[in-house]
């Protein structure tokens, strides 16, 4: 199997209407990007959704294998959130490699808020396609 980008992809994709259009560079080994916390991406009353902390952690260890010509789709996800991350932040999330394996590779990326405080963290498993 080969995946595949068609600029769809609700973290990244510049043409989806409603996606989060991550953009993403290079930091030494480190795969970056911002997410800044809109209202509509609330959870709890001033609070971001946890779900979509989750998604910005899983594109960029995602997005950092395929920029590495890395064909692997997450097969394992573990987030822990440390803190509620308030509407109007601006979260800077990192990603890197960490672990080759046979079948995978395993990675890991943090959200930290505008003040450097560690907000959510996470740990993943993809599968070689």
């Amino acid at each position: 199997m080969r995946l595949g980008v068609d600029d769809m992809c609700f973290a990244c994709g510049k043409n989806n209407p409603i996606g989060l259009k991550l953009e993403f560079r290079f930091d030494g080994e480190d795969y970056v990007t911002t997410l800044h916390v809109k209202p509509e991406y609330q959870g709890w009353s001033g609070i971001v959704h946890g779900g979509l902390v989750a998604t910005a952690l899983d594109e960029t260890m995602a997005r950092l294998l395929w920029e590495k010509g890395i064909n692997a789709i997450t097969g394992r996800l573990e987030v822990r959130y440390r803190k509620p991350v308030p509407i109007g932040e601006t979260l800077e999330i990192r990603g890197r490699i960490t672990r080759r394996t046979a079948r995978g590779v395993e990675t890991t990326a943090e959200a930290k808020a505008s003040d450097g405080a560690v907000m959510a963290e996470a740990k993943a498993v993809s599968i070689v396609v």
